[in-house]
Protein backbone atom coordinates (compact mmCIF):
# COMPACT_ATOMS: atom_id res chain seq x y z
CA UNK A 1 0.00 0.00 0.00
CA UNK A 2 2.84 2.17 1.07
CA UNK A 3 4.80 1.66 -2.31
CA UNK A 4 1.70 2.99 -4.63
CA UNK A 5 1.12 6.10 -2.38
CA UNK A 6 4.98 6.83 -3.43
CA UNK A 7 4.79 5.98 -7.02
CA UNK A 8 1.20 8.13 -6.95
CA UNK A 9 3.58 11.20 -5.47
CA UNK A 10 6.28 10.70 -7.84
CA UNK A 11 3.93 10.61 -11.19
CA UNK A 12 2.34 14.01 -10.03
CA UNK A 13 5.64 15.32 -9.26
CA UNK A 14 6.41 14.25 -12.94
CA UNK A 15 2.98 15.85 -14.38
CA UNK A 16 3.79 19.18 -12.51
CA UNK A 17 6.90 19.68 -13.62
CA UNK A 18 5.89 18.60 -17.49
CA UNK A 19 3.41 21.07 -16.84
CA UNK A 20 5.49 24.19 -16.15
CA UNK A 21 7.96 23.13 -18.59
CA UNK A 22 5.09 23.58 -21.26
CA UNK A 23 3.74 26.76 -19.75
CA UNK A 24 6.89 28.42 -19.52
CA UNK A 25 8.01 27.42 -23.59
CA UNK A 26 4.56 28.63 -24.64
CA UNK A 27 5.12 32.12 -23.14
CA UNK A 28 9.01 32.93 -24.15
CA UNK A 29 8.25 31.22 -27.15
CA UNK A 30 5.80 33.87 -28.37
CA UNK A 31 3.32 31.29 -29.39
CA UNK A 32 0.67 33.15 -28.40
CA UNK A 33 -1.46 35.49 -30.23
CA UNK A 34 -1.36 39.07 -30.04
CA UNK A 35 -4.58 41.20 -29.85
CA UNK A 36 -5.24 44.54 -30.91
CA UNK A 37 -6.47 46.36 -34.06
CA UNK A 38 -6.54 44.83 -37.24
CA UNK A 39 -4.99 45.71 -40.51
CA UNK A 40 -5.36 43.80 -44.12
CA UNK A 41 -2.86 43.39 -46.50
CA UNK A 42 -2.68 41.72 -50.76
CA UNK A 43 0.02 39.43 -51.52
CA UNK A 44 0.61 37.76 -55.09
CA UNK A 45 1.55 34.74 -53.12
CA UNK A 46 1.61 33.61 -49.29
CA UNK A 47 3.70 30.19 -49.90
CA UNK A 48 4.84 28.93 -46.11
CA UNK A 49 3.01 31.45 -44.19
CA UNK A 50 0.04 30.65 -42.04
CA UNK A 51 -2.71 31.27 -39.34
CA UNK A 52 -1.48 32.20 -36.24
CA UNK A 53 1.74 32.86 -37.78
CA UNK A 54 4.08 36.00 -36.87
CA UNK A 55 3.98 39.53 -37.65
CA UNK A 56 7.27 41.58 -36.74
CA UNK A 57 8.92 44.67 -36.87
CA UNK A 58 12.51 45.20 -36.66
CA UNK A 59 12.47 41.27 -35.53
CA UNK A 60 9.84 41.90 -32.89
CA UNK A 61 6.67 40.16 -32.90
CA UNK A 62 4.00 42.65 -32.77
CA UNK A 63 1.12 40.79 -34.41
CA UNK A 64 -0.50 37.48 -35.13
CA UNK A 65 -1.73 37.10 -38.90
CA UNK A 66 -5.73 35.84 -38.01
CA UNK A 67 -6.87 34.68 -41.57
CA UNK A 68 -5.84 34.25 -45.14
CA UNK A 69 -8.69 34.41 -48.07
CA UNK A 70 -8.25 34.46 -52.00
CA UNK A 71 -9.81 37.70 -54.02
CA UNK A 72 -11.75 36.18 -57.00
CA UNK A 73 -11.19 38.96 -59.33
CA UNK A 74 -7.60 39.75 -58.71
CA UNK A 75 -6.50 36.10 -57.37
CA UNK A 76 -4.31 37.56 -54.99
CA UNK A 77 -4.29 36.64 -51.41
CA UNK A 78 -5.76 38.81 -48.77
CA UNK A 79 -3.84 38.11 -45.46
CA UNK A 80 -5.64 39.80 -41.95
CA UNK A 81 -3.24 40.23 -39.01
CA UNK A 82 -3.90 42.14 -36.00
CA UNK A 83 -1.12 44.67 -34.56
CA UNK A 84 -0.49 45.27 -31.15
CA UNK A 85 -2.16 48.78 -29.86
CA UNK A 86 0.66 50.29 -28.68
CA UNK A 87 1.71 50.01 -32.32
CA UNK A 88 1.58 52.71 -34.82
CA UNK A 89 2.09 52.19 -38.76
CA UNK A 90 2.38 54.52 -40.66
CA UNK A 91 0.49 54.51 -43.89
CA UNK A 92 2.93 54.39 -46.51
CA UNK A 93 4.52 51.44 -44.34
CA UNK A 94 5.36 48.21 -46.50
CA UNK A 95 4.69 44.21 -45.76
CA UNK A 96 6.45 41.50 -47.21
CA UNK A 97 6.63 37.56 -46.35
CA UNK A 98 10.49 36.55 -45.33
CA UNK A 99 11.71 33.12 -44.42
CA UNK A 100 13.59 32.37 -40.82
CA UNK A 101 16.11 30.40 -42.36
CA UNK A 102 16.60 27.22 -45.00
CA UNK A 103 14.15 24.69 -42.58
CA UNK A 104 12.27 27.81 -40.57
CA UNK A 105 9.02 28.76 -41.56
CA UNK A 106 7.78 32.35 -42.94
CA UNK A 107 6.35 35.82 -41.23
CA UNK A 108 4.91 38.81 -41.90
CA UNK A 109 7.30 41.08 -41.32
CA UNK A 110 6.54 45.04 -41.30
CA UNK A 111 8.77 47.89 -42.58
CA UNK A 112 7.61 51.38 -41.04
CA UNK A 113 7.81 54.48 -43.45
CA UNK A 114 8.10 58.15 -42.86
CA UNK A 115 4.34 59.37 -42.75
CA UNK A 116 2.94 61.38 -40.35
CA UNK A 117 -0.50 59.58 -41.11
CA UNK A 118 -0.81 56.30 -39.67
CA UNK A 119 -3.31 53.01 -40.69
CA UNK A 120 -6.48 53.13 -38.83
CA UNK A 121 -8.28 49.65 -38.18
CA UNK A 122 -9.32 48.16 -40.91
CA UNK A 123 -6.88 49.76 -44.01
CA UNK A 124 -4.31 48.03 -45.97
CA UNK A 125 -1.10 48.01 -46.67
CA UNK A 126 -0.44 49.68 -49.77
CA UNK A 127 3.15 48.45 -50.71
CA UNK A 128 3.91 44.35 -50.54
CA UNK A 129 6.45 41.97 -51.67
CA UNK A 130 5.23 37.99 -51.66
CA UNK A 131 6.99 35.01 -50.65
CA UNK A 132 10.51 33.81 -52.63
CA UNK A 133 10.78 30.13 -53.44
CA UNK A 134 14.27 29.83 -51.87
CA UNK A 135 13.89 26.34 -53.61
CA UNK A 136 13.63 28.06 -57.07
CA UNK A 137 16.84 30.54 -56.10
CA UNK A 138 19.15 27.45 -55.26
CA UNK A 139 18.15 25.24 -58.23
CA UNK A 140 18.58 28.58 -61.18
CA UNK A 141 21.83 29.31 -59.21
CA UNK A 142 23.09 25.65 -59.55
CA UNK A 143 21.69 25.57 -63.54
CA UNK A 144 23.50 28.83 -64.27
CA UNK A 145 26.76 27.71 -62.97
CA UNK A 146 26.51 24.37 -64.35
CA UNK A 147 25.66 26.20 -67.87
CA UNK A 148 28.60 28.36 -67.56
CA UNK A 149 31.02 25.80 -66.60
CA UNK A 150 29.72 23.91 -70.20
CA UNK A 151 30.39 26.81 -72.15
CA UNK A 152 33.92 27.03 -70.48
CA UNK A 153 34.69 23.63 -71.10
CA UNK A 154 33.58 23.49 -75.21
CA UNK A 155 36.41 22.88 -76.87
CA UNK A 156 37.14 26.56 -79.75
CA UNK A 157 35.99 25.27 -83.39
CA UNK A 158 39.07 24.39 -85.53
CA UNK A 159 40.45 26.75 -88.52
CA UNK A 160 41.34 25.90 -91.70
CA UNK A 161 45.33 25.89 -90.60
CA UNK A 162 47.87 24.42 -93.61
CA UNK A 163 48.80 20.76 -93.59
CA UNK A 164 52.31 20.33 -92.50
CA UNK A 165 54.89 18.86 -95.12
CA UNK A 166 55.54 15.41 -94.87
CA UNK A 167 58.61 14.52 -93.64
CA UNK A 168 61.24 13.11 -96.66
CA UNK A 169 61.63 9.52 -96.66
CA UNK A 170 64.82 8.14 -95.58
CA UNK A 171 66.62 5.34 -97.66
CA UNK A 172 65.44 1.89 -96.53
CA UNK A 173 68.37 -0.51 -96.09
CA UNK A 174 68.89 -3.33 -97.92
CA UNK A 175 69.29 -6.62 -95.96
CA UNK A 176 70.67 -5.19 -92.94
CA UNK A 177 73.07 -2.77 -94.08
CA UNK A 178 72.19 1.03 -93.16
CA UNK A 179 72.44 3.15 -96.52
CA UNK A 180 75.56 4.99 -97.58
CA UNK A 181 74.77 8.64 -97.65
CA UNK A 182 75.15 10.15 -101.23
CA UNK A 183 78.00 12.11 -101.90
CA UNK A 184 78.27 15.50 -101.88
CA UNK A 185 78.49 16.99 -105.37
CA UNK A 186 81.59 19.68 -105.45
CA UNK A 187 81.35 22.97 -107.93
CA UNK A 188 83.62 23.06 -110.61
CA UNK A 189 85.68 25.31 -109.96
CA UNK A 190 86.39 28.40 -111.97
CA UNK A 191 87.97 28.73 -115.23
CA UNK A 192 91.29 30.42 -115.26
CA UNK A 193 91.34 33.74 -115.95
CA UNK A 194 93.07 34.38 -119.96
CA UNK A 195 96.37 36.12 -119.88
CA UNK A 196 96.29 40.43 -120.52
CA UNK A 197 98.90 40.96 -123.56
CA UNK A 198 101.86 43.24 -122.61
CA UNK A 199 101.34 46.96 -123.65
CA UNK A 200 103.91 47.84 -127.00
CA UNK A 201 106.23 50.48 -126.75
CA UNK A 202 105.99 52.94 -129.22
CA UNK A 203 109.64 52.89 -131.34
CA UNK A 204 111.59 55.78 -130.54
CA UNK A 205 111.71 59.31 -133.27
CA UNK A 206 115.02 59.59 -135.39
CA UNK A 207 116.55 63.09 -135.42
CA UNK A 208 116.35 64.70 -138.80
CA UNK A 209 119.61 64.53 -141.07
Amino acid sequence: MGGNVVETLIGAAVIAVAAAFLVFAYSTAGVRSVGGYELVAKFDKVDGLSVGGDVRLSGIKVGTITSETLDPKSYQAIVRFTLAPNVQLPDDSSAKITSQGLLGGNYLALEPGGSDAFLKPGQSVQYTQGAVNLMDLIGRAIYSGTGSSKSEAAPAPAGNAPAAAPAAAQPASVQGTPAQPAPAQVAPSAAPAAPQPEPQQAPAAQPPK
